[in-house]
């Protein structure tokens, strides 16, 4: 194991660490200032950006009835804004978590589902070290805690991204429409711990 990915492993275990003394995890943490959580809705309000990076998150919650709910309460959505705010966005990766907070898988997405500025695998792996979000609010330690999960699974992430792209171009879509904005084709590719 390489010296950058014990330290995110380090970070994230620190993170958890600091999180369980109050009795809280990543996932109460990021939803704490919500009245109420309401599937779909983003937590933050307007997503986490981090102006020196250009990373960007935010999280949602399943609908009860998900097949997935059972096992995943929801997952953060992560990316990166190379040329700033107003730049193009490119998805990374979804990191699901448990109601507990507990990592339980890693997943790519088609375009249609965060309607980001398209990357192919390549570029788009580039930009896994560029998320590093470094920003107080609404959680530092959830902030610190994406980047040790982005940067301790790097190599996996990468593998994901090349799998997405290979199942995109494998698919043909039902109707007359691109593959990337066919609904049929929602999660491109996924490990689970």
């Amino acid at each position: 194991m390489n010296a950058a990915v014990e330290q995110a492993r380090r970070e994230i275990a620190f993170c958890e660490n600091v999180l369980a003394k109050g009795g809280l995890n990543v996932l109460t943490e990021t939803l704490r200032d919500a009245p109420q959580v309401t599937v779909w809705t983003h937590y933050p309000e307007n997503d986490v950006f981090d102006p020196q990076s250009g990373a960007q998150w935010f999280y949602h919650s399943h609908p009860a009835d998900d097949p997935d709910a059972a096992i995943e309460h929801g997952h953060f959505h992560c990316f990166v804004r190379p040329e700033g705010a107003s730049g193009p966005i490119h998805h990374l990766i979804a990191i699901g978590v448990d109601r507990y907070g507990r990592l339980v898988r890693l997943f790519t997405v088609n375009q249609w589902v965060v309607g980001d500025d398209w990357l192919d695998a390549e570029p788009t792996i580039a930009l896994l070290t560029r998320f590093d979000v470094h920003m107080p609010r609404p959680s530092y330690l959830v902030n610190r805690w994406l980047t040790g999960v982005v940067a301790a699974h790097e190599e996996e992430i990468a593998a994901l991204i090349t799998a997405r792209d290979i199942r995109i171009a494998r698919h043909r879509p039902e109707t007359d429409i691109s593959t990337r904005e066919d609904r049929a084709l929602e999660v491109t590719s996924e490990v689970r711990f």
